[in-house]
């Protein structure tokens, strides 16, 4: 006689909750990894593209991060920021931003113009690293923020050579009584001055993505496969 296979209702809902737990957070993990992916192409792309030669509007600000850009204009250098916690190869320092005005244009925009160490004896010591006087060009890439860290306590009010943990533009253009664009330069190019502009490429994980969907299939089957074992298990149990 076929051995019998014995149901038992709670082992069943058990095992639906943990196969449809696994399969859910498989396919969260894959839509990622796929978004990931996406804008991978995405910057891949935009690196090949013409360098903008103006601020884009805000209306399309949105579809801009990662394009190339090179503008015209000076630097206004008492707005310069230091935005702590931005360890370089690990070396604490600063990521050291001034704001800019292009040429002809309504709008000031934020570059951030390289990393610098920090001072040991003196943390309230900001590196001294004036941008170039009058005109001058700028290159670098967009970028829809300075980069965020933990934000520990308060945040501090934005104001000229300030050490501040995060940039918040609307405070800053609030602060400076300028127009700002909400994005922010990533200044490249050869440095002409002490400051280090190896930018941290973004990290998007789209392998570590993809490893956390195949666990999470696998869990699902194995609870499957679990359920089915033992079920045969308690059947020939049973006969016995």
């Amino acid at each position: 006689m076929p051995t019998r296979f014995r149901f038992r209702l709670i082992p069943f809902c058990a095992t639906l909750i943990v196969a449809a737990a696994g399969i859910a957070l498989g396919q969260w993990q894959s839509h990622r990894a796929a978004e990931k992916t996406a804008l991978q192409q995405r910057m891949q792309a935009r690196a090949s593209e013409t360098p903008l030669l103006t601020l884009p509007a805000d209306a399309v600000t949105s579809d801009m991060e990662f394009r190339h850009i090179k503008l015209r204009g000076e630097f206004i250098p008492q707005w310069t920021l230091y935005l702590e916690n931005r360890p370089y190869n690990g070396a604490v320092g600063f990521h050291v931003l001034t704001l800019f005005k292009p040429e002809g244009s309504p709008q000031a925009v934020v570059v951030a113009r390289g990393w610098a160490p920090r001072d040991a004896a003196d943390r309230t010591r900001v590196p001294q690293v004036a941008p170039p006087a009058g005109v001058t060009e700028v290159e670098g890439v967009l970028r829809h923020d300075a980069g965020h860290v933990l934000q520990l306590g308060q945040a501090d009010a934005p104001r000229p050579q300030a050490i501040l943990q995060n940039l918040d533009i609307p405070a800053l253009a609030q602060a400076s009584g300028m127009a700002l664009s909400p994005l922010v330069i990533e200044q490249g190019g050869k440095p002409g001055d002490a400051l280090v502009r190896d930018w941290p490429a973004p990290s998007l994980g789209i392998d570590r993505h993809r490893g956390y969907a195949v666990q999470w299939y696998a869990l699902a089957a194995m609870a499957l496969i679990f359920f089915i074992v033992t079920g045969y298990k308690r059947g020939r149990h049973d006969k016995a």
